[in-house]
């Protein structure tokens, strides 16, 4: 009727004092400890096209959509000049399609030995839903990737709300609009309201863009790049450097918080829900 007040949805209608969401990216997140599925495919896609990188060069810009990520690697001044070298010519966007094509397929192949749920996650998600949050989630992926790995990680109790893909936004990271995508799928708002948890640059930068909160992973993320055994077996000198590079490499994003993996997360929420409602 003229003159009444809308009806808000339940998420929209909360007082404004408690959180919404949770969005997760997946790879070094809440899946393959230390990110290592894209690596191998990398190094091996740059080597089928006669130039060599090394597992630390594939590594610099993860988080980025893959297309973005293999064109960021051919700018990368050494793999520049190996290229130039090679192909005696400057890598182009055209090469970076024939690059992507190639690269979807490997990766592919190399998710199933990569798609074991990081130490936490399905406790986690039990959490989060007794807590009555949507779990929304972002990934640099495509779809065909993860058509794979999406239902390896459901049979292990990861089943997050949406799903937002590289591609499925006019830009990708370090943009907002994946988030603005979760935001329309898992209807939830204000931006404040909403966490964002990564362990990349581009990740984190998606929700400090999007005006969430950031919280940045560090052990079983790309910057540290183990594996969890290799994890578990550093004593705690060795984790405390292992945290503080990835801190350094991360900083650029100005996350609110760190933790070292998703386990770690619900001390988090309750501060951040503690600091909501301190601010009214």
């Amino acid at each position: 009727m003229p003159g009444s007040s809308p009806t808000l949805p339940a998420t929209a209608a909360r007082t404004g004092l408690q959180l919404a969401a949770v969005v997760f990216d997946w790879a070094g997140t809440v899946v393959d400890f230390g990110s290592h599925a894209p690596m191998g495919a990398f190094v091996q896609l740059f080597a089928s096209f006669g130039v060599a990188i090394t597992v630390a060069e594939a590594r610099v810009p993860m988080g980025l959509p893959k297309w973005d990520h293999i064109q960021a690697l051919g700018q990368l001044p050494r793999v520049a000049a190996a290229w130039q070298a090679a192909h005696g010519r400057a890598m182009s966007d055209r090469d970076v399609d024939a690059l992507y094509e190639r690269f979807t397929p490997m990766n592919r192949a190399a998710i199933p030995q990569h798609a074991t749920l990081i130490p936490g996650v399905p406790e986690l998600m039990k959490l989060l839903r007794a807590r009555g949050l949507k779990i929304g989630s972002t990934t640099g992926y495509n779809r065909e990737i993860m058509a794979v790995l999406a239902p390896l990680a459901a049979q292990q109790g990861f089943t997050p709300d949406n799903l937002v893909c590289a591609g499925d936004v006019p830009e990708n990271r370090p943009s907002p609009l994946g988030m603005y995508r979760c935001f329309l799928d898992l209807a939830v708002w204000p931006a404040r309201h909403v966490v964002k948890v990564d362990d990349t640059l581009p990740g984190l930068m998606e929700g400090r863009h999007a005006g969430c909160w950031t919280v940045a992973v560090l052990a079983s993320g790309n910057e540290v790049g183990l594996t969890l055994d290799e994890w578990q077996a550093l004593d705690e000198p060795g984790r405390a450097a292992c945290r503080d590079a990835a801190r350094q490499k991360l900083s650029a994003a100005h996350p609110d918080y760190t933790i070292d993996t998703v386990a770690d997360l619900p001390a988090v929420l309750d501060d951040i829900e503690r600091r909501l409602a301190d601010a009214g």
